[in-house]
């Protein structure tokens, strides 16, 4: 169904606060809750096993600002390009007047180096796991190819990004204390970031897919899937990870 024939649904959509309280509670189906983001929480993790999975979510860190330029390329609103366009920024670093920020994507790296990768370990790739790649893969299609206005919509796994950033702040020093403190800046960071893009990217999907009670639902189902893709890259990394006799092809 196109977003023209939604927006003509005749059902009255959902009050504004009932379909939050939707979107918020997709929040059961986050990555947070996967077996290996527990394992990771109770400190179950090897050394080889952590290093695996940032160099697994590196491949995620540089597919943001890309996802993102997506979106931007689509969206004719000069408004939305303007706030859209900080999220590139953040990730991919800046200097504008005097004013410079190397970025997520390097303060990843820098996270890599903290848990006993290299550089060169990291951003090579060399340990990307194929179904990692294909889930990182299928977020970008989709931001490339749906409406713009589903793409932001998709961005909204966010609401619960800072409960998982906090997390790793608290635990990681108790649970993993050979990993370099100066490594989770990052997850700082986006502290911060994730709550300020929340609040454009809800408030837009409130507004827009309000219209009608078919787009609630779409919206709906878009969150789901990119929640999906988040716990397909994290069975990905599980695999990979704690099943080291399956090997893929040579």
């Amino acid at each position: 169904m196109t977003l023209l024939a939604m927006q003509n649904d005749p059902r009255p959509p959902m009050p504004a606060d009932e379909f939050e309280a939707k979107l918020r509670d997709k929040g059961t189906s986050y990555h947070i809750y996967h077996p290996f983001h527990i394992m990771m929480a109770e400190g179950k993790l090897t050394q080889k096993q952590l290093q695996g999975w940032v160099a697994n979510r590196f491949y995620y860190q540089i597919a943001i600002p890309v996802k993102d330029a997506a979106i931007m390329s689509n969206c004719p609103d000069r408004e939305i390009r303007r706030e859209w366009i900080q999220r590139i920024l953040d990730h991919d670093g800046f200097e504008i007047g005097g004013v410079r920020d190397e970025g997520g994507i390097e303060a990843w790296i820098r996270l890599g180096e903290a848990v006993g990768l290299t550089r060169e370990d990291v951003t090579s790739l060399r340990y990307l796991a194929p179904a990692a790649r294909f889930a990182v893969d299928a977020y970008i299609n989709f931001a490339r190819r749906q409406p713009w206005q589903e793409a932001i919509a998709s961005s909204l796994t966010e609401l619960f990004a800072p409960h998982i950033h906090q997390q790793r702040i608290d635990t990681w020093p108790e649970k993993y204390p050979w990993v370099k403190t100066e490594g989770l800046q990052y997850f700082k960071n986006r502290l911060t970031q994730a709550r300020r893009d929340v609040q454009h990217g809800l408030k837009f999907t409130l507004d827009y897919f309000s219209q009608s009670r078919a787009l609630q639902e779409r919206a709906l189902e878009i969150l789901q899937f990119k929640l999906d893709v988040l716990w397909a890259l994290a069975d990905a990394i599980m695999l990979q990870q704690c099943n080291v006799e399956i090997k893929g092809p040579k």
